[in-house]
Parts: C-alpha cells; structure tokens; sequence
C-alpha cells in the first residue's frame, strides 16, 4: 500500500508573557515553533515498517524516524489498539490487520489499476519475463504490480519497492510530461547516484532525456541501478497527455540487447491498449507513437 504524503502541522504560536512593569507596552510579536505531529509520526512509522519489510523492534523504529523512544512507545499502543499495528509473540512491531482491508477498498477504487494487472499478466505470459506497473511517489518510482515470468532465471523486486527516479526507465517517463523547468526542479531533487554509479544526475540532462523517452513512448535503462539487469518501460498516459503510470518489462541485459526492438513494439501497443480500455486514447490500440 503507498504510503501518503508526509505533513508537518504546527502549534499554535504562543505569547510571550510581558515583564512586571511594563504592561502597557505594545505586545511582543508571537513566537511560532514546529513540532512533528501525532499523525506524521504515525505515518513515518508506518513507512519504516514499509521500507524495512519485516518486524522490528520499537527502539529500531524510533532510531529511524529520529524520534524519542517514549514518543514512539505512545503512538504504537495507541496503533496497537486499533489494529492499525500488531506486536508479534517475540513483541516486534509490524502492520496490523486493519491496514489490508483499508489497502483493499483503496485498490478497489482504483479501476485502472485492475485493467493494467490483466495486461501486466497477459504480456508476462507472452514475453516470458517479469513485467511491473509503476507509479510516481514523493519523489521515487514505486512498484504498484508486478506479475513473475515464468522462467528459471527471472528478475523481481517486491510490490511496494521504491527507488530514485533517474534508476530507471520508468521513473524518468514518469515526470515526462512536466514544464521543462519542473522536470530539471524534480531531478535537482531527486536524483542519485545508483549503486553501479551509471546511472545518470545530471538534472539538464535527465530533464532531456525524460522529454525524449516520453514522445517515443519507449524508455530504456541497461545496467544502470543493477549490474547485468535491464528495463524496458512504455508510459500510459491520461487525456491531458500526463503518464499516470507506466507498465515495464525486466529481464537480464544480455536479452534485453538481443531483442531490444520487439520488446519496446510489444510495450507500446500494450500501453496504447491500456489507454483504450480507459478511453484515455481515440486510436486505436494497434496505432503506435
């Protein structure tokens, strides 16, 4: 389930007391300070655990969300109690019961992500390799679906994963569609260096390159987040021409280079059909670029 935006609320300001004597002077102006919600903390907690993907103890989640202990303590019975967290026997903490149903109602509600797992499944079956549906979140590319190839030697990240935009092929389409200057704002803010150091940072160049793969409908990283590991990515897009989301396959480098071309064709008229179903497209699903 995606996490939602982070907030920070502020209290209110608070007067300073005036100095015996000197009431009739004009008021101070008002102090104001910030401090980290009840509800931010709830949900950088429930981050941690996303991020983490196991139980953990309360002391590893407040070492990672950089909050007091006993702040933390408070806020995880009071999830307890709700359902909202559960503790195992050994007393870790992890996502409670009450979060899956609300997880359901949510992917419910969201038709598209119904017609884009049918094609996901439909196109896994046909290329025989791992393909994912992604989508944009406070800055990284999240797996929204993935659905499993079927061969002995696939390439899978888990449903939830996330990672900086400028890794992979669908991050960049991703923000595609914006002004030349938020597209260069986006990647200033959020690019970095993967961990084969290939990946591209450089905003001007990201911003260019995002343009690009987004009129040809195609994006394409070989080896840049994950030696040997390759991604092909098409962008949907909505009626105002914005990639909602983007539908890609992964497979090893070494296939990717061989069949490149037919990969990209076979992405594009799934995502042209995609936004068909949705009545995103007036051509037809066939009609490619």
């Amino acid at each position: 389930m995606a996490a939602k935006p982070r907030q920070t609320m502020q209290e209110p300001p608070s007067n300073e007391q005036p100095v015996p004597g000197t009431s009739d002077l004009p008021a101070a102006p008002p102090t104001t300070r910030t401090r980290t919600s009840a509800i931010d903390r709830a949900v950088q907690i429930l981050d941690a655990l996303q991020d983490t993907n196991r139980p953990i103890t309360a002391y590893e989640i407040a070492r990672l969300v950089g909050a007091p202990l006993s702040t933390v303590y408070s806020i995880i019975n009071d999830l307890v109690e709700k359902n909202l967290l559960a503790r195992t026997p050994e007393g870790a903490i992890w996502l409670g019961s009450r979060l899956y149903g609300y997880g359901l109602t949510y992917a419910s509600s969201l038709d598209y992500l119904a017609v884009a797992h049918e094609e996901m499944n439909r196109l896994s079956t046909q290329v025989g390799e791992t393909v994912q549906v992604c989508g944009l979140e406070e800055g990284m590319m999240v797996v929204l679906q993935m659905a499993e190839g079927p061969g002995h030697f696939r390439v899978t990240s888990r449903v939830g994963s996330r990672v900086p935009l400028n890794w992979t092929a669908s991050g960049r389409l991703l923000v595609g569609h914006l002004p030349d200057a938020e597209r260069i704002a986006y990647f200033e803010r959020y690019a970095k260096s993967s961990p084969t150091a290939r990946a591209e940072t450089r905003p001007n160049v990201l911003a260019r390159m995002a343009r690009e793969a987004l009129d040809a409908r195609l994006s394409i990283q070989i080896g840049e987040s994950d030696a040997s590991v390759a991604c092909l990515a098409a962008p949907v897009l909505d009626q105002a021409g914005a990639c909602v989301f983007t539908i890609s396959i992964v497979m090893p480098e070494s296939k990717a280079l061989q069949s490149t071309e037919r990969f990209g064709d076979e992405l594009k008229v799934v995502a042209a059909r995609i936004e068909a179903r949705l009545g995103w497209r007036r051509r037809t699903p066939d009609a490619i670029g």
